[in-house]
């Protein structure tokens, strides 16, 4: 059995540990509840955009551009969100292995990535993929000027031809105790369906609709990254809560342990010290 001083200063250390986990858990949850509000805010914007596009693409319009051209899947860019800091449980374990999976049928030379985040860039960096571009995460809060930086490197690389189709893995927000890792193609654009007919004469367009939708098209880009962003940012604060009050949970346990060792011990130095006392006394009789 481990002496006192072992056990006390193992009880001082879990104690320790203890108020960390406890002080990491409160600021997790009091961002979490900021990050929630604005991916909750975001996703009717990207929705009724996207509901926009899909009534224009309806309405008869034909139009070429650079982010609707199909191409063979030669070079596939895959943007990757994770966080810049760790004690997350298995947040980031779960996208990168989302992503790792997503690559696995191609050839490494093949795939470029576009880190958001410390995390993935470490993982990808270590097992010698190509990274085009790495970008921060925000621990705090997400502006749309980061999703911007980051829909304007991915398009380009699709409109200079180095990749022929570019799809973001994120985690999607669900609960703050559940999210969701998700995968969606960026580039080129989908069309988007609304589930109705929509007749050309239905609208009056000002500008002319095909300048209207070049127009949108890479703003449409650049929500979809802004959203997914906002998205990880609340699954990570909701992850890290979870992760820092089930290890604050541990250290209490383990206090109560070793405070339980801690009163075995003193009670059997007690018994022994009596038991000392009692036979020095028999023996000066």
């Amino acid at each position: 059995m481990a002496s006192m001083r072992d056990i006390r200063r193992r009880i001082r250390t879990a104690r320790n540990i203890q108020q960390i986990t406890k002080a990491l858990q409160m600021v997790a949850a009091a961002r979490l509840q900021r990050a929630q509000s604005r991916a909750a805010a975001a996703r009717p914007y990207v929705h009724e955009m996207a509901v926009v596009m899909g009534h224009l693409a309806a309405a008869g319009i034909e139009i070429e551009h650079p982010l609707l051209e199909v191409r063979e899947p030669a070079n596939i860019g895959i943007v990757l969100i994770t966080s810049d800091r760790g004690m997350a449980g298995s947040y980031n374990v779960n996208v990168i292995r989302t992503a790792s999976e997503l690559v696995a049928s191609y050839d490494k030379s093949s795939v470029k990535f576009v880190t958001v985040g410390r995390k993935g860039r470490m993982f990808l960096a270590r097992r010698g993929f190509q990274i085009a571009a790495d970008f921060p995460m925000p621990s705090s809060e997400v502006n749309f000027a980061d999703a911007r930086d980051v829909s304007r490197t991915v398009q380009n690389m699709f409109e200079r031809r180095e990749v022929d189709r570019v799809i973001v893995v994120y985690t999607r927000f669900v609960s703050a105790v559940s999210h969701r890792v998700t995968s969606l193609q960026l580039l080129p654009i989908a069309p988007v369906q609304v589930g109705e007919t929509v007749k050309l004469e239905e609208y009056i367009f000002e500008p002319a609709p095909q300048k209207l939708l070049a127009s949108l098209l890479p703003r449409y880009i650049d929500n979809q990254i802004y959203e997914a962003m906002l998205e990880s940012l609340a699954s990570e604060h909701g992850a890290r809560m979870a992760a820092m009050r089930a290890a604050t949970d541990n250290a209490s346990e383990m206090i109560d342990r070793l405070t339980l060792d801690f009163n075995r011990a003193r009670q059997a130095a007690i018994t022994k010290e009596i038991a000392e006392i009692v036979s020095g006394a028999e023996a000066l009789k």
